[in-house]
């Protein structure tokens, strides 16, 4: 039976994770290994200044599962190289994250920094999100998770039958909508993220300045073949992301400008 690591970036506690790791049960043998707390929008840190720490958790349902003061990142490191045992893990499911991760979202998403870094280490990764509650507050959160759920778990089956390119993860998210809406699921592209960021400007009761970056959520262009086009028109976006974010056709560029002679004094 395959082994299956699963993290995020929401903590151990949440929901999401939870329907993930009973949808992946189906799969293979699950270990989680998630943040004692919330690391959304962490981006992919790698804590060095620290001990890190992994100590054992019960779930409501009875399960053992293990929680880190580590990032995601940090955990899935923590998991694939050894802090559990010795046995290596076939595929790392990151989520299921509370909201979508979508274009430029994957540089800051803890999620998708979660599995990343089982890319960086070699192993198969799947990132899976599920839209906001606000798509459609009538929606049952509970059936929507057990859906983006059995998303993941026939993703996973896939890719533990077919396997990934070395250094690239699938980028997944689900409309938050009833599953009659789901009108199937779309290979994509990352799309054009829309941020609203408000720089908020306070003082605190000494008169220092300090600071809050808040504003609205955020929004995207719906391009067709993007994964915004497909979760705005009730599809799953199904993205491949590669951790080589060479622009290859700006090198050619660069050596016309003379930079390789012309920036060491000769």
């Amino acid at each position: 039976m395959p082994k299956i690591l699963i993290s995020n970036d929401d903590g151990v506690h949440a929901p999401g994770i939870q329907a993930l790791a009973k949808a992946l049960d189906q799969v293979g043998e699950v270990t989680v290994l998630a943040p004692e707390r919330n690391w959304s929008a962490a981006g992919h840190p790698k804590t060095m200044h620290k001990p890190l720490r992994v100590k054992p958790v019960t779930w409501p349902d009875g399960r053992t599962v293990y929680a880190s003061n580590g990032a995601p990142s940090d955990c899935v490191a923590l998991g694939i190289m050894g802090a559990l045992g010795d046995d290596p893990f076939d595929l790392v499911v990151s989520g299921i994250n509370a909201g979508h991760n979508l274009g430029t979202d994957v540089f800051y998403s803890g999620t998708v920094a979660a599995a990343m870094e089982a890319n960086i280490h070699g192993v198969p990764a799947i990132a899976v999100s599920l839209g906001s509650v606000h798509e459609d507050e009538s929606v049952d959160q509970e059936e929507a998770l057990a859906l983006a759920g059995q998303v993941a778990a026939r993703l996973a089956h896939t890719v533990l039958e077919k396997g990934l390119p070395s250094h690239v993860l699938l980028n997944v998210n689900v409309p938050n909508l009833p599953p009659e809406r789901l009108r199937g699921a779309q290979v994509t592209r990352l799309g054009r993220r829309i941020y609203r960021d408000v720089l908020i400007r306070r003082e605190d009761p000494w008169g220092r300045p300090y600071f809050w970056i808040g504003g609205e959520m955020p929004t995207g262009i719906p391009e067709d073949g993007s994964d915004v086009g497909a979760v705005e028109n009730g599809h799953v976006s199904v993205t491949p992301v590669g951790i080589d974010l060479t622009e290859y056709d700006f090198m050619d560029v660069l050596r016309a400008w003379g930079v390789e002679e012309s920036l060491v004094p000769a």
